[in-house]
């Protein structure tokens, strides 16, 4: 298992593993955004800390499938 992840950031970091980065970086950087804004309104609230981040991680982990299913390697 190690073997295989340490080839697959070998190959990313080389540049052979993505077919179309900038669409992979285009839609993390989505997620990330839509994440990230869940987080702010949410810290907004007066309610503690832990809540806002599991609301804002757990939107961002259903929200990144969706915008990747078309994302293609080599």
């Amino acid at each position: 298992m190690l073997k295989l992840g340490w080839y697959s950031a070998k190959l990313f970091f080389q540049g052979k593993l993505l077919r179309d980065p900038q669409y992979f970086i285009r839609q993390t950087a989505i997620g990330v955004s839509i994440g990230l804004f869940v987080l702010i309104i949410a810290a907004q609230l007066a309610i503690p800390l832990c809540l806002p981040i599991t609301l804002s991680s757990l939107t961002t982990g259903i929200v990144m499938p969706f915008l990747l299913k078309d994302f293609k390697m080599k």
